[in-house]
């Protein structure tokens, strides 16, 4: 697992504009923390096939090398993603989210914030805490140790890599958990239709993300599908054809 040898361009944000009569509606979709664009570009590709016009970002600290990701502040993340969502309304007037990881966190923490101008959300094994590490010991730990191993590329299909960075910075683990506090505060504001993946046999999070996001958010709609042949980036894994079918089903029951 490295950021060297990726597919030129799949470490850089990438949009494309939409054709026919989906074209005015717009998808964006977020990586997640230590990942890369790469790990929703696929799907990305597979939306924009349906004519829907598609932006996936790289988010500040990540694509380049780890220790960049030690130098963001964690209000940088939802920044970027609001940046593209205002990028999209330039040319549609329906919206979704899809996040993956750290991305659906991110996208949750907007998402509190724009009900008003966004359709649906749709969640693959999103986090929105680490279990007995609050902010404040992973600020405390992060004064000691600047890179932990990393826990990237939990993918069943051998052979297959997100591009991600093959180490864990700390300081970005106290910011990440300090905009997961916020966005779990906010959760109750989110009323948006959500559809949330989540893998049975995850390494990375534990099932209790999926729980709490499905219990405290605001959301009146929200449904829940088991993933069963997929590891934490389900997105690149034999599930994946399952989550794209499935988002294109939901995307297409808010909009027809």
């Amino acid at each position: 697992m490295a950021v060297t040898g990726a597919p030129a361009g799949w470490l850089q944000d990438w949009a494309a504009s939409g054709s026919g009569e989906n074209a005015h509606i717009g998808v964006l979709l977020v990586h997640g923390f230590t990942g890369s664009p790469a790990s929703m570009r696929p799907w990305g590709e597979f939306l924009h096939s349906k004519g829907y016009t598609v932006r996936v970002p790289l988010l500040p600290g990540h694509g380049t090398v780890p220790e960049d990701l030690n130098k963001v502040k964690w209000q940088e993340w939802p920044s970027k993603v609001e940046y593209e969502l205002n990028q999209l309304r330039t040319s549609c007037h329906v919206i979704f989210l899809i996040g993956l990881s750290m991305g659906g966190g991110t996208i949750l923490n907007v998402a509190a914030s724009h009900n008003d101008s966004i359709t649906g959300l749709v969640l693959v094994n999103p986090m929105i805490h680490v279990k007995g590490v609050p902010a404040e010991l992973a600020f405390f730990l992060s004064r000691f140790q600047k890179m932990r191993t990393s826990v990237g590329d939990d993918i069943k299909r051998p052979g297959i890599t997100e591009w991600g960075y093959d180490a864990l910075p700390t300081r970005g683990i106290h910011q990440l958990l300090k905009m997961l506090r916020v966005t779990r505060r906010n959760l109750k504001n989110v009323t948006i239709p959500v559809q949330l993946f989540h893998s049975v046999e995850d390494h990375t999070l534990p099932v209790t993300n999926t729980e709490i996001i499905l219990s405290e958010i605001g959301s009146s709609y929200k449904t829940r599908i088991e993933l069963v042949n997929s590891y934490h980036v389900a997105t690149m894994d034999y599930d994946q054809e399952l989550i794209f079918q499935n988002s294109l089903t939901f995307i297409e029951s808010l909009t027809k």
